[in-house]
Formats: C-alpha cells, sequence, structure tokens
C-alpha cells in the first residue's frame, strides 16, 4: 500500500504559535498511530515567527523539544519553500490566530493545488473576522448578542466624533460590555468594560491590535461549546461546558492549567443540547466551513435562550483540547479524528 505524504504544517506569525507548536506534537504522534502509520508518511513543516517555512528535519527538532525557534537577526526568506513540499499528497495546517486560520495560508495551498484539512478561503476568512461572522450569522437566522460594529479611523479620530461612538455603544448596549479586536483569536486584546472610562481605553488598546473593533453586549450565561466534523453533510459532537473564576474566558485562563475546568458532555437539558447541535451545524454551513470547527454558544438559563458567540475553524487540537475530547466523548479518538480529517480533505479536492 502506498502511503500518503501529510505535510503537517505548524507554527507561524501569530500571538498564538505556541499553541499551534501543541497542537502539532499531538497531530504527529496520532499520525505515529499504528493504524494511520501504514496509511501516512509524515512530512512536518515548522513556519517561524519571521513567516520562513523551515525544513521538515528542522520542524522534527521543534516537534520534539515544543519550543519556538529564536527569531534571526538575518532578513527571513519567505518566498523560498523546503524542497520537501513538491512532495506532500494532503496538507494538514494547523496554525491558530491570523496568518494561519484566516484564508491566508489557505489561499496558498488552494494555489498548490494540494488537498488540506479545514475550511477554505471564503469559511476561514468570515471565521475569523467577527463583524462578517456576526453579519452571515444574523443573514442565517442565528440568534446573538447584541453588538457594535467599530473602525479603528472612529477610535483614533477628532474629539468630537469619539465621545459620539461611545455615546452610541452605551445607548444601543449598556454596561457590562466586551471590546475585541475582530480578527484576534484566543482572547488576545479583549476587554471587559463596565464604565465609560474602561471603554475608552478599551477601545483604544483593541485599535493598537486591529483596525476592525466589535463591542458585545455582556450577557450572564453558561458558555458551551460543540464540535462540528464532515464537509457537506457535517456531524455535531456531543457538546461541552467550560467553566471558570475568572472574570471572563481570557488568555491567561484558556492557558494555564487550572484556571477552567471542562465538562465533556455539557449537563443541560436533551432538547438544549439538540439546538446546540442543530445550531452549530448551520452556522457551519452557513460560513461555507469544511473539516472542521468549533462552535461556541451562550445558554442564558434564566430565559432559555441559546445565543451563537463565534466559530472556530483551526481549534486547539492538544489531545487535551476540546475539540478533540468532545469527539472523543462522540466515540471517535483522537488518531481515528486526525484520519476522518485527512480523509474529508481529500474528498472535498476531489469534488472540486
Amino acid at each position: 500500500m502506498t502511503k500518503l505524504n501529510v505535510g503537517l504544517l505548524f507554527g507561524g506569525c501569530s500571538g498564538e504559535h505556541e499553541v499551534s507548536i501543541s497542537s502539532a506534537r499531538s497531530i504527529a504522534q496520532a499520525l505515529s498511530n499504528e493504524a494511520n502509520a501504514e496509511k501516512y508518511r509524515l512530512l512536518p513543516f515548522y513556519i517561524d515567527k519571521d513567516g520562513a517555512w523551515r525544513s521538515p528535519e528542522i520542524a522534527r527538532e521543534v516537534l520534539a523539544s515544543g519550543a519556538a525557534i529564536p527569531m534571526s537577526d538575518a532578513p527571513p526568506n519567505r518566498w523560498q519553500f523546503p524542497a520537501e513540499v513538491s512532495e506532500i499528497d494532503v496538507w494538514f495546517p494547523i496554525l491558530h490566530g491570523p496568518n494561519g486560520e484566516d484564508g491566508t495560508v489557505q489561499g496558498l495551498l488552494k494555489l498548490m493545488q494540494v488537498p488540506f484539512v479545514g475550511s477554505e478561503v471564503l469559511g476561514s476568512a468570515a471565521g475569523m473576522d467577527k463583524i462578517a461572522m456576526k453579519m452571515v450569522f444574523a443573514q442565517a437566522g442565528l440568534p446573538q448578542v447584541k453588538y457594535v460594529a467599530v473602525k479603528r479611523s472612529e477610535v483614533w479620530s477628532n474629539p468630537c466624533v469619539f465621545p459620539k461612538l461611545c455615546d452610541e455603544i452605551e445607548s444601543q448596549l449598556g454596561y457590562p460590555c466586551f471590546v475585541k479586536p475582530a480578527n484576534l483569536g484566543s482572547s488576545v486584546g479583549i476587554s471587559k468594560v463596565r464604565t465609560r472610562g474602561e471603554l475608552e481605553a478599551a477601545l483604544d488598546n483593541a485599535a493598537s491590535y486591529d483596525r476592525r473593533i466589535i463591542v458585545e453586549a455582556g450577557v450572564v450565561a453558561r458558555e458551551i461549546e460543540c464540535a462540528v466534523l464532515g464537509n457537506d453533510q457535517p456531524k455535531a459532537s456531543v457538546p461541552g461546558e467550560i467553566t471558570f473564576q475568572s472574570d471572563f474566558y481570557d488568555y491567561e485562563t484558556k492557558y494555564t492549567i487550572g484556571e477552567a475546568d471542562l465538562f465533556i458532555p455539557a449537563n443541560i437539558p436533551p432538547a438544549v443540547t439538540t439546538q446546540i447541535q442543530e445550531r452549530a451545524l448551520q452556522a457551519f454551513l452557513a460560513l461555507d466551513c469544511a473539516g472542521l470547527a468549533r462552535v461556541d454558544f451562550f445558554y442564558v438559563e434564566a430565559t432559555g435562550e441559546i445565543l451563537i458567540n463565534e466559530i472556530n475553524t483551526l481549534p486547539g487540537f492538544t489531545a487535551t483540547s476540546m475539540y478533540p475530547q468532545m469527539w472523543a466523548a462522540s466515540g471517535i479518538a483522537y488518531p481515528e479524528l486526525v484520519d476522518q480529517l485527512i480523509q474529508f480533505a481529500i474528498e472535498r479536492h476531489s469534488n472540486k
């Protein structure tokens, strides 16, 4: 049996570089599983923080150590790919955040005309930009929290425009509310605000990260997530719940062991489970996603409302991440999940 060469692409130019390395290490281990090793030959490629692609030899060193390569003083060669790139039969990109799950790398891989795991350009880009995402959700009829879209030019403007912007946000959303850069993952640059002074500071902070900003109304709710797997006929996992003691699910809480608790399956009524699964699939298809996604919801227990929060088209993929754990609880073990994702990538490509 001829093995398929799987190009595991990880690292990247984003604040989630180290998270990508952790995900890649777990995927590499799954590909060494006996059943997968009979079908696939792993060729890892590491994109350093300068954006340069590194050879499988260097990528294996990064996977072994789990540590990023220090940035070089020499100018990076971003347009020269290692020779082994030409050998790849199917790509498995696990690049979290900007320059990885926002459609940029997906466009490059499409130009290579080789199958790749995950959503294509449209789903990736719309899933990364919180404003575009919410507009698609609204068009699909998915209930969500109230929000206001803001441009950096409105924040860093003359003294007449900015106060009016803050007045509008206070009038439409009230306090507390959340200020977020539209195109960053892992809760980077997000602030919870309760006063006018905090709002002004949070908008200025978010504008330093992105030219597009979203402000969302706060809601007292449980945070429920659901994993989706497949292409045009996807399926949804059992939902999981995240609980935490911090003010909100920020970067430190998300990536510090012991700061958050995961409950899989979530202890919610069966009717709520069904509705979350249905809406997760609806969101996945509305953005034309492929392969995998994690869809996050707010469950307002007091009213029974289920509000969609966001979709993540390349969620964390370590063995302890929510996405694989929800599928493990649904009957698909991690090595089998990796295999299915590769097969879905090939299927999607062949349907072109």
